[in-house]
């Protein structure tokens, strides 16, 4: 596996090594051992998968407020992602920067998203398979932990590449984003 770095502490591309033989092909999305020597904790609690059958579907933008922060690592199983990460720790050298990344089964990278950042996709195809490595098991009791800010607020600027067609009521409900709402 190649871990690259990104321009946000903490958060990498990471590429698996593919073997190729005449059955197809083999890789590896998930090495603690492999993240440990590069000095990446990632203790894998939960695993999710997200279905998108429309392109122009949004997700996000979600994070999670302490002391309940997660760490995720995502790949696209089929179809294709735009991915956007935007770093939300004030502590972090790099606050409220963000990191786009097209994510496409066909390459079947993946990426970590570190806890405290909040993380937003828009599917650029129809059938769009999300599977997400977790760090935390959700607990329906602390769902208010889960929080979240307009996709297309103006504070971020962010340029989707395609419209946005189906979007659910939580995230339709989202309000702009605020620093005085990070604790």
């Amino acid at each position: 596996m190649e871990i690259r770095n990104t321009n946000i502490n903490d958060c990498f591309v990471i590429v698996p090594k593919k073997n190729y033989d005449t059955r197809g092909s083999f890789h590896r999305s998930y090495c603690e051992n492999i993240l440990k020597k590069k000095k990446i904790n990632f203790k894998l609690r939960q695993c999710n998968i997200s279905i998108n059958l429309k392109k122009g579907t949004i997700r996000g933008f979600h994070y999670q407020s302490k002391p309940y922060t997660e760490n995720k690592i995502i790949s696209a199983i089929s179809g294709s992602i735009f991915n956007v990460i935007i770093d939300l720790r004030k502590e972090s050298k790099t606050f409220l920067k963000k990191f786009i990344y097209k994510l496409k089964a066909e390459k079947n990278e993946l990426l970590l998203i570190p806890a405290g950042c909040a993380n937003a996709f828009l599917t650029t195809s129809s059938n769009t398979i999300i599977h997400y490595y977790m760090s935390s098991i959700f607990e329906k009791e602390n769902k208010n932990k889960y929080k979240g800010f307009k996709f297309n607020d103006n504070y971020f600027n962010i340029k989707w590449p395609i419209k946005v067609e189906k979007i659910s009521k939580k995230d339709k409900s989202y309000k702009i984003f605020n620093l005085n709402d990070l604790k």
